[in-house]
């Protein structure tokens, strides 16, 4: 049985150390899989066993607390909670309860006084009101990591390593999820997929650095076959966005994957989406056009990254307008 690729990254963290290696696996990893996991990443991981405990502690709260955070209340900066079942995929609602959350932005941001669409403040919790301040810290950690990795990304695809700070994310664009899969044989949502917690889609932006629980149930769509990511301690599961796909012109594909709790126990997962500034355009970049085989299946929602021409603020908001459609035709088309 296959496994994604597992990889040190400790020698992108050091300025002036060797990255032959690690350069290497990336850019195997990213034209086979798409996927792969970090080990040696420098984040405290008692930072996300703390905060694994508070979300806990917040989703078994009554949906009357929670929802004096619902999305609705943070207006076009859509941050905040949604109950199990208020995020789509493909149309069908997602077998997940989640908290939103981004870059903190204050009122007299320019962005947030134009309504750009999720920019803004975060909708924090009061109880447990510690989780703001685990939920600030934990993103500008991931954040770091995100750099390193496009640092690394930049010289696997034979470019400077600054490449993609000085031309498409000098101010990324940060989404931070807190996401709560009931076990299956709790589903509460009647739909036509009641074992996933989300369906088979792909990420939007360049890369995603996801820290999940002991539970599991994330699965991989690779070389014709779905792969089961079974949860290692101490490590993030990355995988690179549509974007990326776009950049690269196919060299790395944006990969489908899907989520499945099996475990008997509700499984979180804190996915954090490092995507390209909001009004940057994506163009492709002048490299060798991809060796991998040509996809041999359609893709889950019938769009085509390299066909993509606008703002990754543009393409993105279409993507989440679909996500939450009638928090969409609420809120943002209100503004």
């Amino acid at each position: 049985m296959r496994h994604l690729p597992v990889i040190d990254i400790s020698a992108l963290r050091v300025a002036g150390g060797d990255t032959t290696n690690v350069v290497r696996l990336l850019d195997r990893a990213c034209r086979l899989d798409g996927f792969f996991i970090v080990t040696n990443h420098g984040i405290d991981t008692q930072i996300a066993t703390e905060l694994e405990n508070l979300s806990r502690t917040f989703f078994d709260l009554p949906e009357s607390e929670k929802s004096s955070i619902a999305m609705e209340h943070a207006g076009t900066a859509w941050r905040g909670w949604f109950p199990l079942g208020g995020e789509v995929t493909s149309g069908i609602p997602d077998q997940k309860e989640g908290l939103y959350f981004g870059t903190e932005l204050g009122s007299d941001d320019l962005r947030v006084r134009e309504k750009w669409p999720l920019h803004g403040r975060n909708l924090f919790p009061k109880n447990p009101v510690e989780m703001k301040n685990l939920v600030l810290r934990w993103m500008n950690e991931v954040t770091l990591l995100g750099n390193d990795l496009m640092r690394g990304l930049a010289l696997a695809l034979g470019i400077d390593q600054d490449w993609f700070a000085d031309n498409l994310t000098s101010d990324p664009t940060i989404l931070f999820r807190i996401f709560t899969y009931p076990t299956y044989s709790k589903v509460a949502i009647p739909t036509s997929r009641p074992e996933w917690g989300v369906g088979e889609h792909t990420d939007y932006g360049l890369l995603t650095m996801l820290w999940q629980d002991d539970c599991g149930g994330l699965e991989v769509f690779s070389a014709g076959e779905w792969l089961t990511v079974d949860p290692l301690p101490n490590t993030f599961i990355c995988n690179i966005g549509d974007m990326l796909e776009r950049l690269t012109n196919g060299r790395y594909r944006s990969t489908p994957h899907r989520v499945r709790n099996l475990s008997g126990r509700n499984r979180i997962s804190f996915p954090l989406f490092f995507d390209p500034s909001w009004n940057s355009q994506v163009v492709p970049l002048p490299i060798a056009v991809s060796d991998r085989a040509p996809e041999s299946r359609s893709r889950w929602d019938g769009v085509e990254p390299l066909a993509w021409t606008g703002t990754y603020g543009d393409y993105l908001s279409k993507k989440v307008s679909k996500a939450f459609p009638q928090l969409f035709e609420k809120v943002i088309k209100s503004n």
